[in-house]
């Protein structure tokens, strides 16, 4: 009975330290949204932010699963108007071209968790290519929800595959993969000490 009760108890601990960590990442890629930099590119502004390093960084720490339901709940309650997006939040967002690379985030944090956990022994090479993959998926979902939107959802002109790559890829890929590689280098300190917190 006490066996049974110790393991209950040791459940739940790890149930609420699970909520604490992911209530976490979703405040840390609220706060990203805000620390940004617009880079002006003709007829377009290109946003950098830190959210995309916070949501890797949820993947890594937290695993696939909870990384990935840690950015997925930052965009249901930026779509339910609180305005934790760069611009403000609302399901008008949805509408957005660019609203493809935030949910490129989700992705790029199930991925790195899930790369994380089947490339075995963790080390920063192994981490770095687990980010790149993860950026790459961000730009992927970023690229074809914006090319869609724009083409065929507005009514506000259209974009050729050359103008989307070089405006909204090759104009942020570079300091993309840096934070990338600052996530994985960050990680493999702060993934230990997140398996000791929920070891006690």
């Amino acid at each position: 009975m006490t066996r049974t009760a110790s393991k209950a108890e040791t459940a739940r601990r790890l149930e609420t330290t699970d909520l604490v960590f992911c209530a976490m990442f979703v405040a840390l890629i609220a706060i990203g949204a805000f620390i940004h930099i617009m880079i002006p590119l003709g007829l377009f502004e290109v946003t950098f932010s830190l959210q995309f390093l916070f949501a890797l960084l949820a993947g890594f720490i937290l695993g696939k699963k909870l990384g990935f339901l840690s950015v997925v709940v930052y965009l249901i309650v930026g779509l339910a108007g609180v305005p934790i997006y760069a611009h403000g939040g609302g399901l008008g967002y949805l509408m957005k071209p660019t609203y493809g690379f935030l949910i490129g985030f989700a992705v790029a944090a199930f991925l790195a968790g899930l790369l994380k956990e089947k490339l075995g022994r963790i080390t920063l090479p192994k981490l770095i290519f687990a980010a790149f993959v993860g950026e790459m998926a961000y730009y992927a979902c970023g690229l074809i929800y914006y090319y869609l939107m724009f083409n065929f959802v507005l009514a506000n002109g259209s974009i050729g595959v050359v103008e989307l790559f070089s405006v909204w890829f090759l104009s942020t890929v570079a300091p993309d993969f840096l934070l990338a590689v600052l996530a994985a280098v960050l990680a493999r300190k702060l993934i230990p000490l997140y398996e000791r917190i929920r070891a006690h």
